[in-house]
C-alpha cells in the first residue's frame, strides 16, 4: 500500500448486447469493452450476469458442453493480453464438484483471483434459475477449484487453483466485494455485510430485463443502499434482445455514498457495448462512514469476512498523482425515460436485434387503421428514428469501422456499401412493409387512417380488398354443406355470426405470411420479412382474439403492453414521434369491424369492442394487474373491487364483472398456448409459453368460487344496507388495482 495524498481509483462498468450461445460475438464484444475501459484509465471494469454465454441460454446451460465453452472463451480473453493491468469481474456458468453455479470471475492479466458463485438465485417472474444453477450456501467460506485443463496454459504456471466461494477480494490496501443481479433485491442483501466488514467496492453483475417504470425502482434501491451503508457500487446490466421475450435495458450506473456519478443510456445507444467510468476518492466513503456512530456500532458486532489478498508491485487500484491533474467524478442528476417513450424505445430495440440477427429483410405489419397495429407501426418507426440518430453519430465520429448499425441495416436491405440513408423514413421504406386488407365491414374512416399512418412513418404499402377471397371461401363451405351461414343483423345465429368474423380474420394471417414470403421478391430482393402480431396484453387475457389471426405472427411489440397505456401511447407518438394520425386513431373507439356495420355515413363502424367484451379496456386491465400482480382468484378479486369501486358498483355488479371476467379467461385460456412470443413490457403479461404458468383447461363455471362469492354478495349488500354512513376509510384504492 502506497500512502497517496488521495486515493483516487478510476473505475468502469459497462452494458453488453449479449447473445446466448454466441460465444464468438460475445468475447469480442467483452474484450471491446474491456479494451475501451482500459483507454479511459480504468483499473477496475465490471460487466454483465453471465456475461460469456449469455443469460438466456436456459437448458442449454445443462450442456456440460456449455460450460466448457465459456472456459475456451476465458482463455481467449486472457490470451488476448485485454485483462493485463485492469481487475476484470467477468460472469460465467462454472461446475464445482459436479454442481453449476452462476458465477463472477475475478481475473487480472493471467491470474484469477477468485471465483464467487452466487448466493440468492432468481425463481420469479421470467426467472428459473434454480432449474440449472444452484445457490451457494456457505456463507463467507471458500473452498479450492481445480483450474479446468482448457484454461492452464492462459494463466501463470503456478496458478493451476483458486479459491471459490464467498469472499472479499483485497488489493492494494482497498477492498472489493461482489453481489449479482437478485441479491441488490433481497432483505438481507450482501453489501449490507460488506459494507459493514469496511468493503470499498461492491459490484453488481445484472441481467435485469426491462418493464416499464423499472429503471426508477432499480436506481432507487442502488441510491438508497449506498446512501445508508456508503461505498462505491458499481452496477452492470444486459442491453437489447439477447435470443428470448425479454429485452434489456441497459443502463449501467456508479453510486458513490448518497451521489450518482454516472449512468449509461437506457435504450437509446444501440451499439452493442457501452461503457461508463467515474474517479474516485475513496478516502470519501471512510469518512461518510464514520461520520455515523450507528453504523460504527454494526461494524463493531459483525463477523469478519473471508479475505483474499493480491499483492504485485507492478498492479495498483490507486492511480499517483502528486501533480493533481485527476479529478474526482462529480455528482450528476438521475435520468428517467417518461413510461410513454419506453414502450416507444424498449420493444422498437428488441425487434431492431432480433432482425439483425435472424438474416430476415425486414418487417410486415397488417394495418387496420386500429389503435394495436398502429401502435406496432409506430414502434418500428421509432425503431427507425433510433437507427437513424445513431448513424447520424457514429458518422460524427468518422469511424465506419466501428459503425456495425450501419453495416447491419446495408445487409439487411441489401443496399451497397456506399448508402447511407438520408431520413428515418427512408429506412423505413426499406425495412417496414404494411398491408391494409380492407373488406366491406370496415369503415371508410379506417382505412383512411391506415393510408396515413403508413405514409407518415414511410412504410412500403399496399391496400387491397380481400371480400372476393371472403366468398370463395364461403362458396366452397356452400358447395361442400349445402348451407351458408348468415351474420345475425341478417337472420344468422350467434354460431353463424362468430364464423363470419373468424373466416376474415384467419384469412388476412394466411394472406399476410404469403406477403411476406414474396414481398422481398416482388422488390427484387432476396429472403423473407418477419410477420408482427399485433394483439395487445389485455385482449390476451380476456381471449377476445381469434385464434391465428393477426395476433399470431412471428414477433408481437405489444403482446404485453395494456390497451390503456397504448392509447397513451399513441397521442404521446402524435407529438413525439411526428406521426400526426395516432392522434386520431387513439380518439377512435376501439371495433374489429368484422360485422355489418349498416349506416356509415359517420365513416364509422358501429361494432364497438368494448360492448362486446361486457367490460372497458380500464376494468380489464384492473381484472388483469389483480390476477398476476396480486395473485387473485375470483374471491379475493371480488374483495378488493368491492372497496375499490364502491360508489361505481354495488356488490351485486361488482360479482357479475368478475364472475363475467374470469368465465372468459377460462374459457379461452387455451389461446395463450400459441400466443406470438411478446417482447415482456408488463408484469401481468398473460404469456402461457414462459411467464404465466396455469392450466390452459378450466371448469368454466367455476361452481365453488362463485358460490362464494354469492354469498359474499348477500353479506355486503345486506350490511351496507343497514349503514347509514361509510367508513372513513372507504375512499382508498388497491395498489395493484390502480
Amino acid at each position: 500500500y502506497r500512502r497517496l495524498k488521495m486515493r483516487l481509483v478510476t473505475v468502469a462498468t459497462c452494458a453488453l448486447n449479449q447473445w446466448a450461445m454466441d460465444f464468438d460475438g460475445n468475447v469480442k464484444r467483452i474484450v471491446q469493452s474491456i479494451r475501451e475501459a482500459k483507454r479511459r484509465g480504468a483499473k477496475l471494469r465490471l460487466g454483465p450476469e453471465l456475461e460469456i454465454s449469455g443469460y438466456g441460454c436456459e437448458d442449454h446451460f445443462l450442456e456440460t458442453d456449455t460450460v466448457e465453452h465459456c472456459w475456451e472463451a476465458l482463455a481467449h480473453i486472457i490470451e488476448t493480453k485485454a485483462t493485463e493491468g485492469i481487475l476484470c469481474d467477468i460472469g460465467m456458468p462454472v461446475i464445482h464438484r459436479q454442481t453449476l453455479y452462476n458465477c463472477r470471475v475475478y481475473v487480472i492479466g493471467r491470474e484469477i483471483l477468485l471465483i464467487r458463485p452466487k448466493l440468492f438465485l432468481c425463481d420469479d417472474g421470467n426467472y428459473r434459475e434454480s432449474r440449472y444453477f444452484t445457490s451457494w450456501s456457505k456463507l463467507n467460506v471458500t473452498e479450492t477449484f481445480n483450474l479446468p485443463q482448457v484454461i492452464g496454459k492462459s494463466v501463470v504456471n503456478d496458478k493451476c487453483s483458486c479459491p471459490f466461494g464467498d469472499a472479499v477480494v483485497q488489493i492494494d490496501n482497498i477492498r472489493i466485494a461482489s453481489e449479482t443481479c437478485e441479491e441488490l433485491f433481497t432483505p438481507n442483501s450482501p453489501h449490507i455485510k460488506y459494507s459493514l466488514a469496511g468493503v470499498d467496492i461492491i459490484t453488481n453483475a445484472s441481467g435485469s430485463h426491462h418493464t416499464l417504470r423499472k429503471m426508477n425502482r432499480r436506481l432507487d434501491l442502488i441510491c438508497g443502499a449506498m446512501a445508508r451503508c456508503g461505498g462505491l457500487y458499481l452496477y452492470s446490466n444486459l442491453k437489447g434482445c439477447d435470443g428470448g421475450r425479454l429485452v434489456y435495458d441497459g443502463g449501467p450506473v456508479i453510486v458513490m455514498n448518497d451521489n450518482l456519478l454516472a449512468q449509461g443510456s437506457q435504450f437509446a445507444d444501440l451499439g452493442e457495448v457501452e461503457i461508463v467510468t467515474a474517479t474516485v476518492d475513496l478516502d470519501e466513503i471512510t469518512s461518510f462512514r464514520t461520520s455515523a456512530s450507528s453504523r460504527g456500532i454494526q461494524s463493531d458486532t459483525s463477523s469478519a469476512l473471508e479475505t483474499i489478498y493480491y499483492s504485485n508491485k507492478d498492479f495498483y487500484l490507486c492511480q499517483e498523482d502528486l501533480a493533481g491533474w485527476m479529478r474526482p467524478t462529480a455528482p450528476i442528476e438521475p435520468s428517467f425515460l417518461d413510461p410513454m417513450a419506453e414502450i416507444a424505445m424498449g420493444p422498437a430495440v428488441w425487434l431492431w436485434d432480433y432482425l439483425r440477427r435472424c438474416s430476415a429483410s425486414g418487417f410486415l405489419i397488417p394495418l387496420s387503421g386500429g389503435a394495436d397495429s398502429a401502435a406496432v407501426l409506430a414502434i418500428c418507426g421509432s425503431m427507425c428514428q433510433m437507427l437513424m440518430k445513431n448513424i447520424r453519430a457514429d458518422n460524427a465520429s468518422k469511424d465506419e469501422q466501428s459503425n456495425n448499425i450501419l453495416l447491419d441495416l446495408r445487409r439487411i436491405t441489401q443496399n451497397g456499401e456506399d448508402w447511407i440513408p438520408k431520413s428515418a423514413n427512408e429506412i423505413a421504406y426499406h425495412l417496414i412493409h404494411t398491408c391494409t386488407m380492407s373488406t366491406e365491414n370496415n369503415a371508410p374512416a379506417t382505412k383512411r387512417l391506415a393510408d396515413e399512418i403508413a405514409r407518415q412513418v414511410g412504410s412500403y404499402h399496399e391496400h387491397f380488398a380481400i371480400d372476393s377471397v371472403v366468398s370463395g371461401i364461403l362458396t366452397l363451405f356452400t358447395h361442400v354443406t349445402g348451407r351458408r351461414p348468415q351474420f345475425c343483423s341478417k337472420g344468422g345465429t350467434q354460431t353463424e355470426d362468430l364464423s363470419l368474423q373468424n373466416v376474415q380474420s384467419r384469412l388476412r394471417m394466411v394472406i399476410a405470411y404469403m406477403m411476406a414470403q414474396l414481398l422481398p421478391w416482388v422488390r427484387g430482393r432476396k429472403g423473407w420479412l418477419l410477420v408482427l402480431s399485433t394483439g395487445n396484453v389485455d385482449e390476451a387475457l380476456r381471449g377476445y382474439l381469434t385464434k391465428y389471426d393477426c395476433s399470431s405472427g412471428d414477433l408481437n411489440p405489444i403482446g404485453a403492453i395494456s390497451k390503456t397505456d397504448l392509447r397513451q401511447f399513441l397521442v404521446w407518438g402524435s407529438n413525439h414521434l411526428g406521426y400526426p394520425s395516432l392522434k386520431e386513431v387513439a380518439a377512435a373507439k376501439p371495433t374489429a369491424e368484422l360485422r355489418p356495420s349498416g349506416d356509415m355515413s359517420n365513416g364509422t363502424s358501429s361494432q364497438c369492442d368494448e360492448e362486446e367484451m361486457g367490460m372497458t379496456y380500464e376494468e380489464l386491465s384492473t381484472f388483469g394487474r389483480l390476477r398476476k400482480l396480486c395473485r387473485c382468484g375470483p374471491v379475493a378479486m371480488f374483495e378488493v373491487l368491492l372497496r375499490e369501486w364502491r360508489g361505481i358498483y354495488n356488490p351485486l355488479e361488482v360479482s357479475r364483472k368478475v364472475k363475467h371476467f374470469f368465465r372468459c379467461y377460462a374459457l379461452n385460456r387455451h389461446k395463450m398456448s400459441t400466443i406470438t412470443p411478446a417482447c415482456h413490457a408488463e408484469d401481468y403479461s398473460p404469456d402461457d409459453n414462459r411467464y404465466d404458468l396455469r392450466q390452459i383447461l378450466y371448469r368454466v363455471s367455476w361452481p365453488w368460487q362463485f358460490a362464494i362469492l354469492d354469498q359474499r354478495v348477500k353479506q355486503a349488500q345486506s350490511c351496507r344496507n343497514n349503514e347509514q354512513h361509510p367508513p372513513t376509510n372507504s375512499l382508498n384504492t388497491s395498489q395493484c388495482g390502480g
